[in-house]
């Protein structure tokens, strides 16, 4: 018999993580080193792995202003965020070929998100048979691989197709 651990899951799960003070998206998009799973910057936003993803490879692009819908966002940011969008659906791809992908923003707590007070965008990759019986019966997903190493896959494949600067870096 196999066994599933997701230990770093139950301190989310009991609720004993205490939420840090400030917006979170905000300190992640303020964060300079690697710890914060930051994939990519550019000049109006920045691409980081969901720490509590749907799937493997679960990214979030989040604007570097504190907006909670992005008819708030100027028209700057709007364009970096959808070129930003399809430089990470280049680097997915990429990493880990999914033949699918759900795109979307989850507006106002009502609707599912999270952190409903800082706009973001989810991109999550898709394979055939991803639902299964742990999600439908065991309310659990499964994610094969750590955040490190998704981490380390998606910055590896960024870097790579973005090499020569076009990722509009900060």
């Amino acid at each position: 018999m196999d066994h599933l651990w997701t230990p770093w899951r139950m301190a989310y799960i009991r609720g004993e993580k205490q939420p840090a003070e400030g917006c979170i998206f905000c300190q992640l998009g303020a964060a300079e080193d690697d710890r914060a799973q930051v994939i990519a910057r550019s000049q109006w936003v920045y691409v980081t792995l969901n720490l509590y993803p749907y799937n493997n490879g679960h990214l979030m692009i989040i604007p570097y202003e504190h907006v909670d819908t992005p008819e708030k966002l100027p028209a700057e940011t709007l364009t970096d965020l959808a070129l930003t969008t399809n430089r990470a659906l280049a680097a997915l791809r990429r990493a880990y070929n999914p033949p699918a992908f759900n795109l979307g923003a989850n507006l106002g707590a009502a609707a599912g998100a999270g952190i409903a007070e800082h706009y973001h965008f989810h991109i999550v990759p898709r394979w055939p048979g991803d639902s299964n019986f742990m999600t439908t019966i065991g309310h659990t997903r499964v994610i094969p691989d750590s955040l490190d190493n998704i981490y380390r896959d998606l910055k590896a494949a960024w870097e790579s197709l973005y090499a020569d600067g076009a990722s509009g870096s900060k």
